[in-house]
């Protein structure tokens, strides 16, 4: 029902910046929360950023507050993270997800039902 695709990874030196896009595709967006979270190879998938539905309320991760920050464009059905200061700790494929339920903000993985592919963001010394 919720079809999610990221965008705009890739590979920069630390220090630098990259602007991942989720874009939603087959029905209106938004009216859903957004979380980010990122999963370093062989390891668990955890919670990076999210926003609820019309961008009022944001949360992070204490690992990126202050450098990255989430937003979304409703009129476009995509939310964006930008990425700053980035360090080869956050070296990890990202992926955006929605929750079950409209107009429900949580930042909790249990609580998404709705996964894009990932993108991939690789930072070099």
């Amino acid at each position: 029902q919720v079809q999610l695709v990221e965008s705009g990874g890739g590979l920069v030196q630390a220090g630098g910046s990259l602007r991942l896009s989720c874009a939603a595709s087959g029905r209106a967006y938004s009216g859903y929360s957004t979380g980010w979270f990122r999963q370093a190879p062989d390891g668990e998938r955890w919670f990076v950023a999210a926003v609820n539905w019309n961008g009022s309320r944001t949360g992070y991760a204490d690992s990126v507050k202050g450098r990255f920050t989430i937003s979304r464009d409703n009129a476009k059905n995509t939310v964006y993270l930008q990425m700053n200061s980035l360090k080869p700790v956050d070296t990890a494929v990202y992926y955006c997800a929605a929750p079950m339920r409209p107009y429900y903000y949580t930042a909790l993985k249990a609580e998404y039902a709705w996964w894009g592919q990932g993108t991939q963001v690789t930072v070099s010394s």
